[in-house]
């Protein structure tokens, strides 16, 4: 054993170890730190002990106080909703199609309706509502079945070509070329006249042929005037609102393959109170009639 060497200047032992001249001391560690690392070693244990800290296969341990941080979040989740039953309630029994906007209930069901959208309409039309191809702008005042209250609550409720509702919202589009009801020339020539009758090309020699096409087999949808029939869904032919795009491919595609989108009947996944919020946030987006 060797016998260690005593620091002349601090009176020290040292460690032995020694780098260009230096020497490392085995000073001591203060009694205040010392008893500060003891105590966060007891109160690891303890904590250890009362709450959720180890790892195991499947889960953690519980902790003798049976705390959890999602035990938490369920009793204030379980709070939130008991803190605001009596306003659902209401807004479940409220006539929404006649509630006044400027009431309080109405406000609430805004605020509800605006998280209700977030979890449950995003995926199609955005968070914005903004929508894409082939799924509608909610901001706008173009509506295929109408955009009053009463109309977005039926929508709701019962969808948009849902075959297990009888009350869902239903319309057929012939596929004009796929069924050969009209021929490719004929088919360009029709895409010429909606085209010209919403202001996207100058009149031409296809157009004038398509007049009578459209007249013959589109007129009983969207009418003699083509700005469409919310009985039948059929839109407006004649503005710059396109749910599946207005440039000749585009149409092109409609005529010949006609479409059929589709909506959840939200009636039966979601309650009653929710139907209204959304019916109300939605109409509150600045297209509501």
């Amino acid at each position: 054993m060797t016998e260690q060497k005593i620091d002349e200047a601090t009176g020290v032992a040292t460690k032995g170890h020694e780098w260009d001249g230096i020497e490392e001391l085995d000073t001591p560690l203060p009694r205040w730190w010392l008893w500060t690392f003891y105590a966060t070693i007891l109160f690891a244990i303890g904590y250890c002990i009362a709450y959720p800290a180890i790892p195991l296969l499947h889960r953690a341990t519980s902790g003798v106080l049976g705390w959890s941080s999602r035990g938490d979040l369920a009793h204030d989740m379980r709070a939130a909703d008991a803190a605001g039953a009596a306003t659902r309630a209401a807004i479940a029994r409220a006539d929404i199609a006649t509630l006044d906007p400027q009431s309080p209930l109405m406000q609430a069901a805004v605020a509800g309706g605006r998280a209700a959208f977030k979890v449950n309409c995003t995926t199609c039309h955005g968070a914005g509502a903004a929508g894409s191809k082939g799924y509608p702008n909610l901001n706008d005042d173009d509506w295929l079945w109408g955009g009053d209250r009463a109309a977005i609550h039926q929508t709701l409720v019962h969808g948009i070509r849902q075959p297990d509702d009888a009350a869902t919202r239903l319309s057929q589009m012939p596929a004009f070329g796929r069924d050969g009801i009209l021929k490719p020339d004929e088919i360009q020539d029709l895409v010429s006249y909606v085209r010209l009758i919403a202001r996207k090309e100058p009149a031409s020699a296809g157009a004038r042929r398509g007049a009578p096409l459209f007249a013959a087999n589109c007129a009983i949808c969207h009418g003699a005037d083509a700005k469409g029939n919310r009985q039948f869904g059929a839109p407006n032919l004649t503005d710059a609102i396109w749910l599946y795009g207005g440039d000749r491919d585009s149409l092109t595609a409609t005529i010949t393959n006609a479409r059929a989108g589709v909506m959840p009947a939200w009636g039966n996944r979601l309650d009653a109170a929710t139907i209204n919020m959304l019916t109300a946030y939605v109409h509150s987006l600045g297209g509501g009639e």
